[in-house]
Order: C-alpha cells, then structure tokens, then sequence
C-alpha cells in the first residue's frame, strides 16, 4: 500500500489555506485518517453523458488510487442504493445514493461543531465512515456514535472504521430516530439533508449543546446549514450559518415527478401572469425560500416536443400545480388545486427582494416539539412556521 502520509499532510495545508481547518486537534485528525481505506471498494468517478466510471482499490495503480483519495472533490462509493465499483466493469448510469463528502465540507463542519474534549457526539449518516475516524481520533471512539440507514454502506464503514483502529459505535438505523441508547449527546452532526431538524434529535441533546444539519427541502439546492443550541425547556434556536447540499435522508429523498407532466397540468383552476419569473427557483436563496414557503414543493424541469423549455411546481400530497410558460421574457402561470402553490412562493419571493434580498445566513430558526420556525429579523412578512405534528 502507497504511504499517504504526505498527501494527508498536503491535505491539511490546503484546508488551512482555505480557512477551514483552524484547531491543531483537527489538523492532527486530518493528517492522521487515511482516507482511502474509507473508499473501498471503490468510487465512481463522472464521465461523459451523465455516465460513472468505476475504479476500484484492487486493480488501480497504487499511485493513481491514492491521488483519487486526496482529491479535493466529493466521490460516489454506490449508485441507486446498491451499486458499487467492484460490481460494474464498464461505464454506468445511475444516480449517487453515496459518497465521501469533499474534505473542505467534511472538515468545515466538524469545525464549526465547536467539540470540546470529553463531548458525546452523534453522528447522522455515516457513509464511508471517514469523517466518523476524523472524530474518533480527535474524541476518542467511545465519544463517537454514527447512524447508518443503509445496511452495506454500514458495514463497510465499520470494516474501514476497524482497519483504521477505530471500533466507534457504528448503528444500522434510522438516522432520523437518533440512537437514544447512547443519549444525551454534546454533539449530534448530520451528513445527508433533511427537510427539518427531527425533535428527536432535540430531545437526545443535552441543554447547550449544539445540533448542526442541512435543512430547508427535499431538493438537492437551495439548502442552508443549520446551526441550533439546545435549551434547558427542550427547544432550540439558532440561524442558518451557511450553504450546504448533502444528499437527502433516505425516507425523505425527492421522487422524481414521473408520467405525462401536461396531463397533470391540465386543469387548470386560474391563469395570470407572473410577478416574479420562476428561472429564479434555479438560484440559491428563492430556493430556500419556496421550500420554507411550500415545504411539499417540487420544481420540476421539462422540455416540449418542440423543444421549449417548461417549468412546473407540484406538491403530490396536496395534488396542486402550477405550470409556468414564456412568450417573449413574460411568464404566464396556470395553477391547479387546493393550494395555490405559485402564490404562496411568489409572495416570498417578492417580500424577500422588498427587504433587500437578504443572505441566507440572516435567516433564523427554532425548534419545538410542536413547530419548526423559521424568520428573517425585522421582516414579518418572511416567517414561516411548520408543525411537526
């Protein structure tokens, strides 16, 4: 096996340079965790036409696999929940269902989780396992317990996580339910997206300590990093610290809207012309928005026989739609069902660019057993509360 002991350091010094990597404690961790031993048995790596190519550990050049470990980049370990690189000899079609998140986010988290030694960390979504050894090595692996909905996936985390020398607690679960057998935590960290900080998590926290998640939908954009402390009365506050994409929990994950989209649309119940154009829902923060505005939103992208762009908005459970069309920079609206998806989304949008078109990390947060709140100070009009009941 090639000696990565340079290329972790190399590591180390550019995610110094980046600002990211602050504490000599995680410095270590990062100079100390192999990451390749978290990629077995392989990954795969982008390719023309929306194709994978696979290469795997055994077979690739030492050298070659090695570089492929220390990219800066995140890489795919399994498509469509069950395919990984030793399983396919040529290229693949497929959709990511896991990956080794790229080093700079791994890092920029766990450094913003403010751990101190002694604290009891939860982790959401263990994947490869490598950002669970940079946590065992800087808390020691009696601190660290990660939650795995993916049976495979775990197993080869805990494979790697052993030939690592880390036997951390290592859960075959719902990541959603938390693992209240090792609760109360210090720390509870998520590495997937999802469309609210779950109360159970709140619950298995110790008052002051921090849960830090990607929230905001179920699209794979347009998410923010939460950053909440617990309360002694059982809720917790905080703001949005950031960006952040993660693929989505599992039970939560988008399903593609499937079928014929114009029969879907058909009837319509109003028509009018758009104050805001929805290209905008292709931008970050209008994003975050329609989803804080319409959590059950999907914004769906399609293309007519003749080759004109159609954008729609579904939300399945409440069987509402709006369809959106484009004579010449004007967009008109057809809207369908109980809720009045477009409106709802539009007002959002035109409150949010009437107040300056804030960042997203003016927006704040707060969880209770009952409500999911979120709100931009100042702003009535932008606040929304989701009940988790």
């Amino acid at each position: 096996m090639t000696d990565t002991g340079l290329l972790r350091r190399a590591l180390a010094d550019r995610l110094t340079e980046a600002g990211v990597l602050v504490s000599p404690q995680w410095r270590e961790a990062v100079k100390a965790v192999p990451r390749e031993l978290f990629l077995n048995p392989g990954v795969f790596l982008p390719a023309d036409g929306g194709r994978w190519r696979p290469v795997t550990a055994v077979g690739t050049d030492p050298d070659e696999w090695a570089q492929i470990a220390y990219r800066d980049e995140s890489l795919t370990t399994q498509l469509d929940g069950h395919l990984t690189a030793d399983q396919a000899s040529d290229l693949v079609d497929g959709s990511p269902t896991s990956s080794s998140t790229t080093p700079v986010t791994v890092v920029d988290m766990i450094e913003k989780l403010e751990v101190e030694d002694g604290h009891q960390v939860l982790e959401i979504g263990t994947g490869t396992g490598y950002s669970s050894a940079l946590m065992c090595h800087r808390l020691g692996e009696d601190n660290v317990t990660t939650v795995e909905v993916d049976p495979l996936v775990a197993a080869r985390a805990d494979a790697a996580l052993e030939t690592a020398g880390y036997s951390t607690w290592t859960v075959t679960g719902d990541g959603l339910l938390g693992h209240p057998r090792r609760a109360p935590y210090d720390r509870v960290i998520a590495t997937c997206a999802v469309r609210r900080i779950p109360y159970t998590w709140i619950r298995q926290t110790k008052p002051g300590g921090i849960v830090l998640a990607t929230v905001g939908g179920s699209w794979q954009y347009g998410t923010g990093l939460a950053k909440v402390t617990v309360a002694e009365d059982g809720t917790a506050e905080g703001r949005i610290i950031g960006r952040s994409s993660f693929m989505q929990a599992r039970s939560q994950a988008e399903v593609p809207i499937a079928g014929d989209l114009s029969a879907r649309t058909a009837y319509a119940d109003s028509e009018r012309e758009s104050k805001v154009s929805p290209l905008s829902l292709e931008e970050w923060m209008p994003a975050f928005l329609a989803q804080l505005a319409a959590p059950g939103a999907h914004f769906t992208r399609a293309t007519s026989l003749e080759g004109n762009r159609l954008l729609y908005i579904f939300d399945q459970e409440r069987e509402s739609f709006a369809s959106f069309t484009e004579n010449e920079g004007t967009w008109t609206v057809r809207q369908g069902g109980p809720l009045p998806l477009w409106d709802t989304i539009e007002q959002a949008l035109t409150a949010w660019q009437d107040a300056g078109s804030p960042a997203i990390t003016s927006v704040r947060l707060r969880v209770t057993q009952e409500t999911h709140s979120y709100w931009i100070e100042g702003h009535p009009a932008l606040r929304w509360q989701h009940h988790l009941l």
